[in-house]
């Protein structure tokens, strides 16, 4: 199976070997590279362009696309869906729902849309894309990649101070107030933006089981481990956690891994991104991995009863309708 690959934060630090394994590995798919910014201002995305530049005969295209402004996506799905009807793009085989926000060192930030940025970059606006695109997929169905951490279960990751955990209401999830503990409360909104992903990915999983039309097209919800090379570390992040990664993460990776195997680089994890993107690994399966593993998610994302409102409002949050997506039994 060929088609087209959309990534999303294709700049990223997990991204940009992941694009280099996609064009060296499955040089015949056809690769849809967003970022914020396309020009080689950015130096992430000019390191982009270095590297599909070693793949002349590759199809790619990049993208410019803002997470933080909802009505953008909604372009962007409509543009998208245009050339693959006029056949000026193949059918799409994946979304990989790779770009991301947090804030651990300041006050919170909203989007243009009034929304909390964390939960409307992580979540929100990947819902749109998805729910938008699912029309554009080939009969053969495809792949969705999204993306959660071992944030999303209380006491995994070291960063937290707050459970993650998502309210009876689930509105308070788009709001934020400032607090003198940023790192506590950003690294919480961002686990709860992790959680909320993999239930919500879980509820896609039943809703394309149930459609004809769509079943081909599976959900892999998974954790890539902790980066310990990621440019994560030092965007929007207090100084210790930048002098923790320079001066051990990075280089005690190799002892540190005996005690936390989830310790790696992003190129391995990117290598795996795009074997499930391409349906090699785990071909035609659903549901939660850690790395590539078949592991158990927290108790609390297996709530269906909450997924399934998180589900509601979600395409809510996001302007689908039945008029807008494929998946229009669900809405």
């Amino acid at each position: 199976m060929t088609g087209s690959i959309i990534i999303t934060g294709a700049n990223g630090s997990l991204a940009i070997p992941a694009v280099k394994c996609l064009l060296e590995k499955y040089p015949d798919y056809t690769a849809i590279l967003t970022v914020r910014n396309t020009e080689d201002s950015d130096p992430n995305t000019k390191k982009l362009r270095e590297t599909i530049a070693s793949f002349p005969k590759a199809q790619t295209s990049i993208r410019q696309l803002d997470l933080a402004n909802l009505g953008a996506v909604h372009e962007f799905a409509d543009t998208i869906a245009a050339e693959v009807a006029e056949k000026k793009l193949p059918p799409l085989a994946s979304i990989v729902c790779n770009a991301y926000y947090w804030n651990l060192a300041r006050d919170p930030e909203f989007t243009a849309d009034g929304v909390e940025t964390t939960i409307q970059v992580n979540h929100i606006s990947h819902v749109a894309l998805i729910l938008r695109l699912l029309g554009s997929f080939g009969p053969e169905g495809g792949r969705i990649v999204l993306f959660t951490s071992d944030g999303h279960f209380p006491g995994k990751n070291g960063l937290e101070k707050y459970p993650p955990g998502i309210p009876d209401d689930l509105d308070t999830l788009l709001k934020a107030s400032p607090d003198a503990d940023k790192l506590g409360r950003g690294f919480n909104r961002y686990a709860n933006s992790k959680l909320a992903i993999l239930m919500w990915g879980f509820a896609l999983n039943r809703y394309l089981e149930k459609n004809e039309e769509l079943r081909k097209i599976t959900t892999i919800i998974i954790d890539p481990g902790n980066l310990t090379d990621s440019r994560a570390l030092r965007t929007n992040t207090p100084k210790f956690l930048q002098y923790v990664q320079r001066f051990a993460l990075q280089p005690l990776r190799p002892v540190l891994r005996y005690a936390d195997p989830t310790l790696r680089t992003a190129a391995d994890a990117g290598a795996d991104v795009i074997d499930l993107a391409t349906n090699k690994a785990h071909p035609g399966e659903r549901g939660y991995l850690q790395q590539l593993k078949k592991e158990d998610s927290s108790p609390d994302s297996l709530n269906e009863d909450k997924q399934q409102k998180l589900w509601v409002k979600s395409a809510e949050w996001a302007k689908i309708t039945k008029e807008n997506t494929a998946l229009a039994e669900s809405i």
